[in-house]
């Protein structure tokens, strides 16, 4: 039987949507091991002076318990 977990994680960049994702899961890898899947749960950005400053997503990453 396989049991897994949730977790939720937020990370920014300031470069774009991919890169906050990709940020995001590589620090999530170097605590959670197992890592199976992430769903980008929202998207935002901060906003200065007229410009997009930062990417911000919300994922929900799971993963398996080890046995």
């Amino acid at each position: 039987m396989t049991v897994a977990r949730v977790t939720e994680i937020s990370a920014t960049s300031t470069q774009s949507f991919d890169d906050a994702a990709k940020q995001g899961i590589a620090r999530a890898t170097k605590t959670l091991r197992n890592i199976e899947s992430a769903w980008i749960k929202d998207q935002t950005v901060s906003v200065e002076n007229d410009a997009i400053t930062h990417y911000r997503v919300n994922m929900v990453v799971t993963f398996v318990l080890e046995d």
